[in-house]
C-alpha cells in the first residue's frame, strides 16, 4: 500500500488524530482499529506499542504518514479505523438499545459541534444516539477528534426522518427542545421518566415548529440578552438536567 490519504466521505477508512482519541479507540473499539502510526518524536511510544501490543494491533513509527493524514503540527500519533468493522458491531446490535435513554440531533450541520456534543453524551452516561439525515458524517475525523474519542464508546445511528425513528422506539417519553417550547425546564423540577427521547435540532434553524407536537417541547431559561444558546451548551444543559442525581 502506497500509503493512507487525507478522509474522503468514500474512503474504506477513517483514522484518529491525536493521542486521547486514539488511546480511546485502541481501548474501547480494537476490533476497527486497523493499524496505529506515531512519529519518532512522539513522548508516549512505549505505553502505545504496549497497549497496541495487548490487543494485535500493528503499531508503528512513521511519522511522515501521521502528517500525511493532519493538517495541524502538534499531531503525533493516529490510528486507522476499519469504517466497514466499526459499523459492523452496531448491526450486531440492531441499532441502539431500547431500554435506554437516547440523545436525537435532527438535521446538525456543524463537525465539530456534533464531535462534543457526543462527548457531552458520554460524560452524562447517554450511550445512545440518534441522528435524523441529512447530517454530517460521524466518521469524519474532524468529528472524531472533537469527540475525543468518545464515538468509539457510543451507539450511533442514522435515521431518514424522526417518524422513522419513532417507529423503533415507542416507548421513549419525547422531550424537543425548542425556543417555543411550553415547559420551561429547571434543576428543581426536570422530568425524571424511565426512558425518554432529548430531541434537539440544528445549530441555526432549531426544530421545525411541527416538533412541538412530536411530546413535550421544552425550553431552558435564559436572558433575553441573547436570542438563543449555542447548541452544544444546550444539549449540554439538557443532558445534565435529565442526569442529575445519577452521578
Amino acid at each position: 500500500m502506497e500509503g493512507y490519504k487525507p478522509y474522503k466521505k468514500d474512503s474504506d477508512y477513517s483514522y484518529s488524530l491525536g493521542a486521547f482519541p486514539t488511546f480511546e479507540a485502541i481501548k474501547k473499539r480494537p476490533d476497527c482499529v486497523r493499524e496505529v502510526f506515531c512519529d519518532e518524536s512522539f513522548t508516549e511510544k512505549e505505553k502505545l506499542f504496549d497497549e497496541c501490543k495487548k490487543r494485535n494491533i500493528p503499531c508503528r513509527v512513521n511519522g511522515k504518514q501521521v502528517k500525511r493524514l493532519s493538517d495541524k503540527e502538534n499531531v503525533f500519533v493516529t490510528a486507522i479505523i476499519d469504517k466497514a468493522a466499526y459499523e459492523k458491531k452496531l448491526d450486531e446490535t440492531c441499532g441502539l438499545m431500547a431500554d435506554k435513554s437516547h440523545l436525537v440531533l435532527v438535521n446538525p450541520s456543524n463537525m465539530g459541534n456534533m464531535g462534543t456534543i457526543l462527548r457531552s453524551c458520554l460524560a452524562f452516561g447517554i450511550h445512545d444516539v440518534a441522528i435524523i439525515s441529512p447530517a454530517p458524517d460521524i466518521m469524519n475525523p474532524k468529528v472524531i477528534r472533537s469527540s475525543m474519542g468518545a464515538i468509539f464508546s457510543l451507539r450511533i445511528k442514522y435515521y431518514d426522518s424522526f417518524d422513522e425513528y419513532r417507529e423503533f422506539y415507542q416507548k421513549h417519553e419525547v422531550f424537543t427542545f425548542m425556543l417555543d417550547g411550553k415547559k420551561p425546564l429547571s434543576a428543581a423540577d426536570a422530568p425524571k421518566p424511565e426512558l425518554y427521547s432529548l430531541v434537539f435540532g440544528n445549530e441555526a434553524t432549531g426544530l421545525p415548529e411541527e416538533f412541538l407536537h412530536k411530546g413535550t417541547s421544552v425550553i431552558i431559561p435564559e436572558s433575553p440578552e441573547v436570542d438563543s444558546l449555542n447548541i452544544t451548551i444546550a444539549v449540554g444543559i439538557g443532558l445534565f438536567l435529565f442526569t442529575q442525581g445519577k452521578f
